[in-house]
């Protein structure tokens, strides 16, 4: 048998070659773009989908990431940016949503699934009369966070701060309308405006999140960190803070694992989002 002494030699080479491993990563432009724009995306994920998941409206993330397929096909077939294309067709279906719900044609879950899936049906369309799937295209199905260029970089630096300064301009009137329209409503707020904007603002989150995890995971993104804090049971502001940090952990966590073992960073980002709500949800029990 093994000596401890060897066992735990074993151990500190290990954590000696993982170290200078990050610290090698730590080097590459590649990876630092993943680090920035990893942690853009979760700060506002975190922040505007706690919020959704207030509103109850959780699915609406996969309903307007699978609108948006469709205009990230048009986008690669007409060679324009289609992360550009995918926001118009994401704003556009966002608010269609929300005019089919307050006009009465269709509850929440049937007008997301309407919109759901005439965008990706069109893509579908775009897609098989270009040809088939590119590997961009699938870059945009599943995420490839490791691959995000300067240009990518710089629109998803420029949405993200844009979301969160209008969140943070209107963080008091959006929580009022959250709890309670109504109420909000017979104090002067402007309900609809302020609606209109929240929706544009799940939109352009939803839109760049699709890098990190792809559109088949963004919805998991988008509520997983918020829907963890919640069970820890606390005030509003812990609650938003402590969502903020799990999603910060999760994505950062994944970036690194998926570059040092090779697996897609979009698996392990949700699947680490995943084990956390678990814990959340245990902890939350044990508490109580």
């Amino acid at each position: 048998m093994p000596s401890m002494s060897t066992s735990a030699k074993g151990l500190s080479g290990m954590s000696d070659f993982f170290i200078e491993e990050i610290i090698r990563l730590l080097g590459y432009q590649f990876f630092q773009y993943a680090l920035l724009g990893g942690a853009l995306v979760a700060l506002t994920c975190a922040v505007v989908g706690l919020l959704i998941v207030l509103r109850k409206e959780s699915m609406i993330g996969d309903s307007v990431a699978h609108t948006a397929f469709g205009g990230i096909a048009i986008g690669i077939l007409l060679g324009v940016e289609p992360i550009l294309t995918a926001l118009v067709f994401a704003v556009f279906s966002v608010l269609l949503i929300a005019y089919m719900r307050t006009r009465g044609l269709a509850h929440s879950d049937a007008a997301m699934a309407v919109m759901l899936a005439a965008g990706f049906s069109l893509g579908l369309i775009v897609v098989s009369a270009a040809g088939g799937f590119t590997v961009d295209l699938f870059s945009y199905l599943f995420g490839s966070i490791l691959t995000i260029d300067t240009t990518e970089l710089v629109i998803t630096a420029i949405l993200a701060i844009f979301s969160l300064a209008i969140m943070g301009i209107f963080y008091k009137e959006l929580l009022s309308i959250t709890f309670d329209e109504q109420a909000a409503r017979l104090n002067g707020i402007p309900v609809t405006a302020l609606s209109i904007a929240f929706n544009v603002l799940v939109a352009v989150t939803i839109v760049i999140s699709i890098k990190v995890v792809g559109i088949i995971l963004v919805a998991a993104l988008l509520v997983l960190p918020g829907l963890s804090a919640l069970q820890l049971d606390q005030s509003f502001r812990k609650t938003l803070l402590a969502s903020i940090f799990l999603a910060l952990l999760t994505t950062t966590l994944g970036i690194f694992i998926s570059a040092l073992f090779d697996v897609a960073a979009s698996g392990i980002i949700v699947f680490t989002a995943v084990g956390v709500f678990l814990l959340a949800v245990a902890y939350g029990r044990l508490g109580r």
